[in-house]
């Protein structure tokens, strides 16, 4: 299958020449240039079938041109070495628990796969020269790519992060590790991180010294394989028979998780609406609102993760419904809560029903508890277990949230980082004294 830029402006790419650039030539994002629909007995028997069974189904409608059976059912395999259940909170209302994999956060998914289908590509290619995977992340992307990535051979991951601005826990997790990883601390906020991924993408000198991608949700290896647990959060609903009027609500950052979602939609998943919850960063609430895009400045929130003022991923939102707002609209509304609210929702939560949320798994909750009409049943994603923000859930909600072993050893390690300027200049001097 080719790869096609958001921009339109870029020759188009196959899987592997768009795993290994992230970026198009135009700055623009790659998207697949056929969307397959699988088939009426797909969905008839999903919920018959494990979720390794529909994840390889689903790979296959997406990699399958490109990768053979086997070798693509071994790595989705690898990836979802864990499961993603759907558990109860509420009558109505259901968990999407995404945080059972090794770094306790929905990316280890798609970070997973991407590391497995990178070193695919390098063994088949035999290639020798080190590619150099460079990370942008607000909180759990960070420590979800570095773990995935650890120890891969052949392959280098620099982990930018803005200073002050992640939960210790989060921070943890990609400072400590060292081997292949090396974690970059930006003086600004996770725009100048991204800022400064994009820019090195686009620059002919060190792209002429180095081999560069992204590890971003701007990768297609990242954000696609995300859509395998929109389908396995089907299966598991139309197994309790309250599949019918689905709404997922997706608690939404730079929106490669929804737009992963999206995907799965327009490839035949029954989701009768999407709600996009949103923090205090309420860029797209706003286009929702007047039909008009307008980037801003990131908001610090105690939802670190989703803070965002320039989404990437909705560049992929205005492809898929060719840039109309009446579609984009129709299938999609959006929230947008304050960090008061937002620590309100958890205590409400656990109050009454013992469930403890993360920041940004309340916001989807609270989406759903605000928005669900009569009939219908919403799945919400947990994005991260709420022990990665510990201090804010406890002080939320007045107990003292367990920190589970695997956290509890990342925190014992001794923090490596590089400190580094905003300024592109200063990056790149530093990329090509390596």
């Amino acid at each position: 299958m080719k790869y096609y830029s958001t921009n339109r402006q870029a020759p188009e790419a196959s899987l592997e020449e768009a795993v290994v650039k992230g970026l198009a030539s135009d700055r623009g994002l790659y998207m697949p240039e056929h969307i397959q629909a699988l088939p009426k007995e797909f969905f008839d028997n999903i919920d018959r079938m494990s979720f390794h069974e529909i994840a390889c189904r689903v790979a296959e409608a997406f990699f399958g041109e490109d990768i053979p059976k086997d070798d693509l059912d071994r790595i989705v395999c690898d990836t979802l070495a864990f499961d993603c259940p759907v558990v109860e909170v509420e009558p109505t209302i259901y968990s999407l628990e995404l945080f059972h994999g090794p770094t306790l956060a929905f990316k280890d998914v798609g970070a997973r796969f991407m590391a497995r289908l990178l070193q695919y590509f390098i063994r088949r290619s035999g290639d020798n020269r080190e590619v150099n995977v460079l990370v942008a992340t607000s909180g759990d992307t960070g420590s979800a790519v570095a773990n995935g990535f650890l120890g891969v051979e052949g392959i280098h991951v620099y982990v930018l992060y803005p200073k002050g601005k992640v939960s210790p826990i989060q921070e943890c997790q990609f400072t400590t590790l060292g081997r292949n990883i090396t974690a970059v601390e930006v003086d600004g906020v996770f725009d100048d991180c991204q800022r400064l991924v994009k820019s090195a993408f686009m620059d002919s000198d060190l792209c002429e010294h180095l081999v560069l991608t992204s590890a971003n949700s701007i990768n297609v290896a990242r954000f696609l394989p995300q859509a395998f647990y929109y389908f396995n959060a089907y299966a598991r609903m139309k197994a309790l028979g309250k599949a019918d009027e689905l709404v997922i609500s997706v608690p939404s950052g730079n929106f490669g998780n929804i737009t992963a979602g999206l995907f799965a939609h327009r490839m035949g998943l029954p989701v009768k609406r999407f709600i996009a919850a949103n923090n205090a960063n309420d860029i797209f609430y706003n286009y929702l609102l007047t039909g008009v895009y307008s980037p801003k400045a990131s908001v610090q929130t105690i939802a670190n993760a989703m803070d965002v003022g320039d989404p990437s991923n909705f560049a992929r939102i205005l492809d898929l419904y060719g840039g109309s707002h009446e579609r984009i609209s129709s299938l999609i509304s959006a929230t947008t809560y304050t960090d008061a609210q937002i620590r309100e929702t958890m205590l409400e939560c656990f109050a009454h029903t013992g469930y403890i949320l993360d920041p940004h798994g309340a916001c989807g909750y609270r989406a759903l508890k605000e928005g669900l009409r009569e009939g219908e049943t919403g799945v919400f994603l947990e994005t991260a277990h709420p022990a990665k923000f510990k201090d804010t859930v406890d002080g939320a909600i007045s107990t003292d949230v367990a920190i589970p072993s695997r956290l509890a050893d990342f925190m014992k390690g001794e923090k490596k980082s590089v400190p580094m300027t905003a300024d592109f200049a200063d990056f790149k001097a530093y990329l090509l004294s390596r």
